[in-house]
């Protein structure tokens, strides 16, 4: 399986739970299982977060952005078909400006179906419409795996310790 990981996976990770300074082996582990191949970030989703601070310096670091940046090109008819299905068929540009680049990352799951999975912190919330749906909701209509920040790390056994098991 591979994990595509969204903005809000990496920003509430440093923010919350594996700040880089105070637990960096959360942040050489993600290294090293995107060297595996097993954990992604789209070009759009890096693109997104590359300038932030706190992330700045280890996502442009060399070595992070070959071992976790998405080697493939988005199918722009997959794009259409995630707003169009997920979101609605008449997205205003505003609308389209709030969904941001969700659209891309299950665009690339999509590629794949049931072989790639996306990772957000996002939570369902079924009831919302248009722009204002939910990652785990638009994923569960096109039948995308979605996960949470906690089941990945469970999935993939990550320890403090994993460099020495």
């Amino acid at each position: 399986m591979l994990y595509l990981l969204d903005a809000n996976v990496l920003i509430d990770a440093n923010r919350d739970y594996y700040p880089i300074q105070r637990i960096p082996e959360f942040w050489e582990w993600l290294v090293h299982v995107g060297q595996s191949t097993a954990v992604k970030i789209p070009i759009e989703i890096y693109e997104e977060i590359k300038d932030l601070a706190d992330l700045d310096t280890w996502l442009k670091n060399d070595v992070t952005e070959k071992a976790l940046v998405l080697a493939q090109e988005c199918d722009p008819s997959l794009v259409a078909r995630v707003v169009e299905q997920g979101y609605a068929d008449d997205l205003t540009d505003d609308e389209v400006e709030k969904i941001g680049r969700d659209p891309f990352l299950i665009a690339y799951a999509l590629t794949a179906k049931g072989e790639i999975c996306v990772v957000t912190t996002e939570v369902s919330k079924p009831k919302r419409q248009r722009a204002n749906r939910h990652l785990p909701d638009v994923c569960d209509d096109l039948e995308v795996p979605c996960c949470n920040t906690f089941e990945f790390v469970r999935r993939l056994d990550f320890s403090t310790n994993w460099q020495n098991p």
